[in-house]
């Protein structure tokens, strides 16, 4: 039950905080303390704490299930046609995904940053293409794995299409492999867009994100702190939340099989 509680108490506030956040824009001094009129004090910026905080975690989640999908919708792909294809394809996609798998994931990203391409949509696309060894090593292990390869081979001396094998029983036996790894790799990457965006690499310094709000507010940590721990205890209960459950998913995978 920890981890559902973790996982359910900030997606609850990122995807249902928007609706009843409010003002974000300055209504007040900077760094007022928790008081009657601003539950969490103000910010920086002068915003109210408690609407940044329910207004900050939606995009941050967005950005999370974007990068998600699309390291997915290449990897799976790129995995079922390496195994299938194996030889010289199979070398080809593996050997060009180690090239990127060798990049530190933060140091891409901060790379990226350097030479002027931010954004949103820079981020998602650079944390999807980090994600993409892992994901295609993954499809591509549980489609070469020998009761798969069995099975494959006996469709093929029926006559049956080789598209009708990779997707209508190669697809369907990485499935569950895949949506194990979905669940850890969402807190990976949720931690990495977090990190991108405190070291303001991706959203603008402006934004009500939750990783934002952490980086703007930390020299008044001591001055104000709720500012600074409600958003953090926010992100790491989602992450812990993430992998206890995934965890949990995974042991009861384990224990029908």
């Amino acid at each position: 039950m920890l981890g559902w509680v973790l996982l359910v108490v900030p997606l609850a506030v990122a995807l249902g905080g928007p609706l009843f956040a409010g003002e974000t824009g300055s209504v007040a001094a900077p760094l007022l303390p928790p008081g009657p009129e601003h539950p969490l004090g103000t910010d920086v910026l002068g915003r109210d704490g408690l609407a940044v905080v329910l207004s900050g975690g939606a995009g941050l989640l967005g950005l999370t299930v974007a990068a998600l999908v699309l390291a997915y919708l290449a990897g799976v792909p790129l995995g079922l046609f390496a195994a299938a294809r194996r030889g010289l394809a199979d070398e080809a996609v593996m050997r060009t995904l180690d090239v990127v798998l060798a990049f530190p994931s933060l140091l891409v990203l901060m790379v990226l940053a350097a030479t002027g391409h931010r954004g949103p949509l820079v981020l998602v696309l650079a944390v999807a293409v980090v994600q993409l060894p892992a994901v295609t090593r993954l499809v591509r292990a549980a489609a070469l794995a020998p009761g798969c390869r069995v099975a494959v081979e006996t469709l093929h001396l029926q006559g049956q299409s080789w598209w009708r094998v990779q997707l209508g029983y190669v697809a369907r036996h990485v499935a569950g492999p895949v949506v194990t790894d979905a669940g850890t790799r969402l807190g990976l990457v949720l931690a990495l867009l977090a990190s991108a965006n405190f070291l303001g690499l991706g959203l603008p310094p402006d934004s009500p994100d939750w990783a934002v709000v952490i980086e703007r507010n930390t020299e008044a940590l001591y001055s104000q702190p709720s500012i600074v721990l409600v958003p953090a205890g926010l992100l790491m209960a989602l992450c812990a939340g993430t992998n206890l459950v995934a965890d949990q998913m995974l042991a009861r995978q384990r224990v029908a099989s």
